[in-house]
């Protein structure tokens, strides 16, 4: 069955209204329209080629990502760049390409939301709020205090982690978190502020590993923070558009390599 475009993107914007993204974000359509017609979608993390090329080959033709394929006006599509060489097989291919990124970040069930469920955290509320309900990172209680050797291992194990990036370890046990999904070293001073001992989150740079007494960082990844919104827009749209064939893609895959 066929349904607008735009139907698809309504149910995810009942969730995650795409007014509440930041301001340099790029969240909605970015190739075709709300008023394509579609008939089945695949859901990544990431617009890659691998993802178009599925798309294509299985004749699905919505694409719905959590980060946006262009971030930056592009001046040409020429082929001179793997974004423009994506725009130019996605419209050859009559392929509509939707992304829910920094609203799917913002409000309380979405990412950093989804993480703290995972982790068992209790009285979750906005970090960086911008009222009751919308805003970035959460913190919350351990469901126990847990010495950050500890917490490492619990944070390994329930997202399947083989390494993570930390700063020095605290000699006393933790109680309060923070967490922000993605890239958070911005939120570190309102990790501190709201008495989160620890902010786990993704993508620390080097000097961000430097914290002041009593606080540490935990990196988990990007991909690792933020991959579990895909199941979450799955179950959201398998719901409310029970026809409407939607599922993760099988080139849903972590952009970064480890040797």
């Amino acid at each position: 069955m066929k349904i607008k475009a735009s139907s698809v993107a309504a149910v995810i914007e009942e969730f995650a209204p795409g007014n509440i993204q930041e301001s340099w974000d790029n969240s909605g359509f970015t190739i075709g329209g709300p008023n394509k017609e579609v008939r089945s979608a695949l859901l990544a993390l990431d617009c890659t080629p691998d993802l178009i090329k599925e798309a294509a080959e299985k004749g699905v033709d919505m694409i719905i990502t959590h980060h946006p394929l262009i971030f930056s006006p592009l001046k040409r599509v020429a082929g001179g760049s793997v974004v423009e060489r994506m725009v130019e097989e996605a419209i050859k291919n009559g392929i509509v390409i939707y992304s829910a990124h920094t609203n799917a970040d913002k409000v309380l069930p979405g990412v950093s939301g989804l993480m703290a469920s995972r982790l068992g955290l209790k009285e979750v509320e906005i970090l960086d709020a911008e009222d009751e309900n919308i805003g970035l990172g959460v913190v919350g209680q351990l469901p126990n205090p847990m010495m950050a050797e500890e917490l490492l291992s619990y944070l390994k194990r329930i997202f399947g982690l083989k390494i993570v990036r930390h700063s020095k370890l605290l000699s006393n046990k933790i109680e309060r978190v923070a967490l922000c999904g993605g890239s958070g070293g911005s939120l570190i001073e309102k990790s501190i502020a709201s008495g989160a001992q620890v902010l786990i989150t993704g993508d620390l740079s080097y000097h961000k590993f430097l914290c002041e007494d009593g606080f540490m960082v935990m990196d988990i990844g990007h991909f690792e923070s933020e991959n579990e919104v895909l199941l979450l827009l799955k179950d959201i749209l398998s719901k409310k558009l029970p026809n409407f064939e939607v599922r993760i893609s099988d080139n849903n895959n972590n952009l970064i390599y480890y040797h």
